[in-house]
């Protein structure tokens, strides 16, 4: 029997909605990576005794967009079992540090432990000559923050934290750790139990080659590809089906650039198609992929249902502007026709807000893509500043007003002065912009698309009613949405003060009813928008879903309508010419 318990409790903090509460669910829909990856680490170190053979590490994972954090409770259960322990609050995003350091600080006057991590910590530490007022603060109460990542060192936090020895700061941001062989991520069935569909999420990669002025992932994870090899997948992949968990989600930021992805999709067909295992997978690629020979095709049969694109922008000039000259508009529709044929959901990452965005090109450029690109769902974000990236750095050197407020760098909120127009008008043409994609013509054309490339017309009829209720109805980004929204009285922002319970009750109880009354009318809606497109045939032709050919760089507004459109056409016809030249030559 050992003598002493040592407490190690992994938490993903949610972050606040405008009221000042935590954005919670009975069943989230995204799974916490970072949360699986530290589980995986820590349940390593449990198997090697790295505080002594005498020590039982009792480790708790718990992920906020569906799991209540109660600090009183926490404090309680390390106190009960000596006093030993260390809350780690991990994967922490610049809109979850101000909900990270109200879990930490009853934590902290309590004489509990507490450690921050994720890419705020690590992206404001790796791009800002000093370290910011936030960051300071959180050291001033004792706690320790952690920037890079924790293969090959949580043994030394433990052991730290075990002696009551934690540094204020450790910076591993210049000494990325290799990935192959390390500890892979897993989290028990009941925890992923609470995520929707049970499904689980890895990494089989990070870091990022291209320099996206918008992005943090390439100076938090690095430029340098680093990858699991395909053991490491199979391994984690079968860890779960054990469980019953046969959903994932590949968390790569571009698992297209994995260098060890076919290797992987071989190893996941095999277990599909030669011993029969049901498996499926969500995964993020670029505009690109369909260009690497065999990726999609492999993709398909390794259970890539579905995939997220970062398609940006159909303008070249905000693609320009973001540093996204990968992304091709020539490339657009062949990518998004060959994932289609592959049997997979498209996902479409799109953002607003570029300086030369205007309400009305926003919307002509809606309206472009619903008519001329196969896109299933579209996801709108605005252009944000997140501390991390390169615009931010530009941005807080230059002394450009953005917003104080670290919760609202959700990408769903204005955080920084726009070139011609306002706060106000920024947010409104966003709002639009989800009326505009999932208006009920759109809607009836992509169900009817459906058809055409055999994907489920009720399930589509359903994806897309919950992606457009998600903003609609709960005012939140379908990627941060669930199941019947959960809010506690107590657990409201630090700063905003306490409602009475004959104020608070009556309206979460009529909010919730409300928003399911309209759910209700919605969905009755969204079915007789499916009934017409199954039992109608189209007045004409669609052209998003026709081959692609030369002449549509002169008849599709996608390559007309801007002038930096034309200027990408003239470029690629060049390119084209002097292919086929150098074809005829040979």
């Amino acid at each position: 029997m050992r003598n002493t318990v040592f407490h190690l409790f992994l938490i993903k903090p949610s972050h606040y909605d405008n009221d000042g509460y935590v954005i919670q669910w009975f069943r989230s829909f995204i799974p916490a990576n970072t949360l699986a990856a530290l589980n995986g680490l820590a349940l390593d170190c449990v198997e090697r005794n790295v505080l002594g053979e005498d020590v039982e590490i009792r480790i708790t994972c718990a992920d906020e967009t569906n799991t209540r954090i109660r600090p009183d409770k926490i404090i309680r259960e390390i106190r009960a079992s000596g006093g030993k322990g260390l809350v780690a609050l991990v994967g922490v995003q610049t809109n979850q540090y101000p909900r990270a350091m109200d879990i930490a600080r009853p934590l902290r006057e309590a004489g509990i432990q507490v450690a921050i991590g994720g890419f705020h910590v690590s992206g404001v530490i790796a791009m800002l000559p000093e370290v910011p007022q936030e960051l300071k603060h959180a050291m001033d109460l004792g706690i320790t923050l952690f920037a890079g990542e924790a293969e090959g060192r949580l043994d030394e936090i433990l052991q730290a934290a075990y002696k009551n020895e934690l540094k204020p700061l450790y910076n591993y941001m210049k000494d990325l750790p290799g990935m192959e062989g390390s500890p892979t991520p897993y989290l028990s069935a009941d925890v992923v139990k609470r995520t929707a569909g049970m499904r689980t999420s890895f990494d089989a990669g990070r870091g990022c080659p291209f320099l996206c002025g918008f992005c943090t992932i390439f100076n938090v994870q690095g430029r340098k590809s680093r990858s699991r090899s395909a053991d490491d997948v199979e391994r984690l992949v079968r860890a779960n089906v054990e469980q019953g968990v046969r959903s994932f989600f590949i968390t790569d930021d571009n698992l297209a650039r994995n260098q060890n992805w076919e290797a992987i999709f071989d190893r996941l067909i095999h277990m599909r198609e030669v011993e029969g295992l049901t498996i499926r997978i969500i995964a993020q690629v670029d505009t690109a992929a369909h260009k690497i020979r065999n990726f999609i095709e492999k993709a398909g049969r390794a259970g890539v249902n579905r995939v997220f694109i970062g398609l940006e922008n159909i303008n070249p000039e905000s693609l320009k502007e973001a540093h996204k000259g990968q992304n091709r508009i020539t490339e657009y529709r062949a990518m998004l026709q060959a994932w289609h044929r592959a049997g997979t959901l498209t996902y479409a990452g799109y953002i607003l807000g570029f300086p030369g965005d205007t309400a009305e090109t926003i919307e002509r450029d809606i309206r472009i893509i619903q008519r001329e690109l196969p896109i299933d769902l579209l996801e709108f974000f605005l252009l944000t500043p997140l501390p991390g990236s390169a615009d931010h750095k530009r941005m807080h050197l230059a002394g450009v007003p953005m917003s104080p407020d670290l919760n609202t760098y959700d990408l769903v909120h204005v955080t920084a002065p726009h070139e011609t127009m306002s706060k106000e008008e920024l947010f409104a043409v966003y709002d639009k912009a989800w009326d505009l994609y999932y208006s009920p013509e759109h809607v009836e054309r992509i169900i009817r698309r459906t058809k055409a490339w055999g994907f489920r017309s009720q399930e589509m009829m359903l994806k897309l009613l919950t992606f457009y209720a998600s903003w609609k109805l709960e005012g939140v980004h379908p990627l941060e949405s669930g199941f019947l929204r959960r809010k506690y009285r107590r657990d409201r922002r630090s700063t905003m003060p306490r409602e009475s319970f004959f104020v608070f009750y009556p309206r979460y109880v009529w909010g919730v009813a409300a928003t399911y009354v309209n759910f209700a009318v919605m969905y009755w809606q969204h079915s007789k928008i499916m009934k017409r497109a199954l039992n109608t045939e189209a007045t004409e032709e669609d052209v998003a879903m026709t081959p692609v050919q030369e002449g549509d760089f002169d008849t599709l507004e996608l390559f007309t309508a801007t002038a930096g459109a034309k200027a990408v056409v003239m470029k690629q016809r060049k390119k084209n010419a002097t292919m086929a030249s150098a074809a005829h030559s040979d």
